[in-house]
């Protein structure tokens, strides 16, 4: 399986993770805007059983401004989403979106740099977690 951002495996509890990601997030100056409970939402609609999976909307406020006074587009990529669920071995994989990866900053230096510097954040919260 492909991986499409900055991923760390636990052997702790989902809960126990999950408490900390939003903590670990504001010491970069990340706030958490949205929570998707998955596994909640995919039994609702459609009454299936899933794992437990979070997707958190991050945001950092100075570089959200920061790239979208570059280009208004760039909100299609925002917030930074951070994922954490179980996995069938009873750890915990946590992940956020590594945004050096998106075809904007690939395309576009001025992106690329707002991008590095987001990018050291979001894996410095990972590994504190």
């Amino acid at each position: 399986m492909s991986s499409f951002g900055i991923k760390r495996t636990l052997d702790r509890g989902f809960d126990e993770v999950l408490a900390k990601v939003p903590e670990a997030l504001k010491t970069e100056g990340f706030g958490v805007l949205t929570e998707i409970d998955v596994q909640g939402t995919l039994k609702k609609k459609l009454d299936v059983d899933f794992r437990r999976y979070r997707i958190l909307g991050a945001c950092n406020p100075p570089f959200a401004h920061q790239a979208l006074s570059h280009s208004l587009e760039i909100g299609m990529l925002l917030p930074c989403n951070v994922i954490v669920y179980e996995t069938d071995e009873g750890q915990t994989v946590v992940s956020a979106v590594d945004p050096v990866q998106t075809m904007a900053a690939r395309a576009d230096p001025a992106v690329r740099e707002i991008a590095e510097q987001v990018q050291a954040k979001l894996r410095r919260a990972i590994q504190a977690i």
